[in-house]
């Protein structure tokens, strides 16, 4: 056993590595009112075990720890890559913006408390990290004060204490959050069943609205479908079904229309009135009548040819070539309007409707082999990540600054990979990893990354602590409550942002899913999700920067 624990040897190495990661996740199962610190109990074990003289080479875990933060931040980038232009869209702008004061004011925060109370910038960096739940801040900094020209005293002190200011401050960040939470409601006066009532007349307005018209408008008679609805009506109605002497069929584009001629339409409630006017007077919808007789079967394909990467649905012209209509895609667990424009990538899965032969023909097509999904395509992981470690040694100059700013081993790799979620399908390069194997690298590049940290910190966090550290709980309160409550206030008073709206975008905005999940389990909306997702992508890059920016400053 001493050979094993020895400080040199490999097989030691994992050997500690492996029981710092099994403790953590082990404790990570138990929670407090359906809330656990998840993997940050990996950092906790890290720290004890490290406190006690479990020890690896100090190169040796530089490398473990460079390596699982790469792993985790390329696996979160393209995760969010796909979804992070279109964030900056409608409703998604002013969230956003939000999000970006939120972290501004984070900085501020920590900054003023430097100022005030001459704490090194470096420690406030890593009580922030912790303040806000954000790990890949940690490792952003960490990988800066590590790239420094300049090893002074002050940075060495910072190198030592900045992940014992993370794990210190970290709790609190959880329990702070929450705090704003619930005493948002309460000072908002928030009524739940009125919010949610109110939320869903909101998404009712844009969602689905089937309905029934007769042709009657003289003027489309003899016209084509395709003709009649054209580039600037196409977007927002499907013409899903036809009958015509008793016949119900899926519309041929091309097919010119009589008068009488019976439509079931696809539209929302925005453009029903509109498709009104074009067509004619709307009557009940009896889905039986529309199913009665018809050779229609509805199916899932999913692509799995590369050479579709890039393809939009306009351009596959899927109803006029196969008589098949495509109305939802669901990508990495999303469900997607089948907009004509959205550009498709392998491993989309498509809801079809049509002929059973029109869509045997489409499948032959995209592929719809969903096994070949199962098998991981590395290639664009690692040419990523060898693209991201290049673009993170690139030197950023600043005049008012005394060395030039470097995106890092945090920043490279996780912009990289955003960018290549994002316009790999335009470039025809095929992106796709399933859901379970981006959660694999991710979990295993943090468990990493945490296991490192905590050994690496072990030695001093007791003495931190002793040295006055107690004092990083209260920045890091300070930190997580008043940037929190300033933004809740303004979404909630200013932007009349309703209460699950508030939720995601807190719970996005400081990168907390242990905030998530208690605002989802305590107010019981799936909508709180779906804001947090709104602004993840663009806070996550945010909160990297942020403290390499920070670092920079000290140095």
């Amino acid at each position: 056993m001493q050979n094993l624990l020895s400080l040199g040897d490999t097989a030691g190495a994992i050997f500690i590595l492996a029981v710092v990661i099994a403790s953590g996740l082990y404790l990570a199962k138990f929670k407090v009112k359906g809330i656990s610190l998840g993997s940050t109990w990996i950092l906790f074990m890290g720290i004890l075990l490290g406190h006690f003289g479990l020890q690896i080479n100090p190169v040796m875990l530089s490398f473990i720890k460079d390596f699982g933060l790469i792993l985790f931040v390329f696996a979160i980038g393209l995760q969010v890559g796909p979804g992070f232009f279109q964030a900056f869209k409608k409703d998604g702008l002013p969230m956003n913006l939000l999000a970006v004061l939120l972290v501004l004011l984070a900085v501020a925060t920590a900054y003023a408390i430097h100022f005030i109370s001459g704490e090194n910038l470096g420690i406030m960096t890593g009580i922030m990290s912790g303040a806000v739940t954000n790990t890949p801040g940690l490792g952003a900094a960490q990988q800066t004060l590590s790239d420094a020209a300049s090893a002074t005293e002050e940075v060495t002190e910072a190198a030592a204490g900045i992940a014992s200011a993370y794990a210190v401050s970290y709790p609190l960040g959880v329990l702070g959050a929450i705090g704003v939470l619930l005493l948002s409601r309460v000072l908002f006066k928030v009524n739940l069943e009125k919010e949610k009532a109110a939320a869903e007349a909101h998404v009712e307005k844009g969602s689905a609205y089937r309905m029934a018209c007769r042709v009657q408008n003289p003027a489309l008679f003899g016209k084509t479908i395709h003709d009649i609805l054209g580039p600037d009506n196409a977007e927002h109605l499907v013409v899903s079904r036809m009958k015509r002497d008793n016949e119900v069929f899926f519309p041929n584009l091309d097919l010119p229309l009589r008068e009488g001629d019976a439509l079931l339409i696809v539209t929302d409630e925005q453009h029903k009135e509109r498709v009104r006017i074009i067509f004619g007077e709307e009557y009940p919808v009896d889905m039986n009548e529309w199913l009665k007789g018809t050779k229609l079967v509805s199916g899932r394909l999913s692509i799995t040819k590369s050479s579709i990467t890039g393809t939009s649905l306009r351009k596959l012209d899927v109803r006029r070539k196969y008589g098949v209509s495509v109305t939802r895609i669901l990508r990495a667990g999303i469900d997607l309007q089948a907009d004509p424009d959205l550009l498709l990538q392998v491993g989309d899965s498509m809801k079809v409707v049509g002929t059973e032969e029109g869509i045997r023909r489409l499948a032959q097509l995209v592929g719809n082999e969903p096994d070949i999904l199962q098998k991981p395509n590395l290639l664009p992981i690692f040419f990523g990540i060898a693209l991201g470690v290049l673009l993170g040694m690139v030197p950023i100059r600043f005049p008012s600054m005394p060395q030039p700013l470097k995106l890092g081993l945090a920043g490279g790799p996780l912009i990289v990979s955003i960018l290549l979620g994002y316009f790999g399908p335009k470039l025809r390069i095929t992106t796709y990893t399933a859901v379970s194997a981006n959660l694999m690298i991710r979990e295993i590049g943090i468990s990493l990354f945490m296991a490192a940290v905590g050994l690496g910190a072990g030695k001093t966090f007791v003495s931190s602590l002793v040295g006055g550290g107690y004092i990083w709980v209260l920045y890091g309160a300070l930190i997580t409550v008043v940037p929190m409550a300033i933004v809740a206030l303004l979404a909630r008073l200013a932007l009349k942002m309703d209460f699950f709206k508030i939720c995601g975008l807190l719970a996005g905005g400081t990168t907390n899913p242990a905030l998530l999940s208690f605002s989802e389990q305590m107010f019981g909306s799936s909508r709180i999700a779906v804001n947090y997702a709104t602004v993840y992508p663009l806070t996550m890059f945010l909160r990297v920067v942020a403290a390499q920016v920070m670092i920079m400053l000290m140095l």
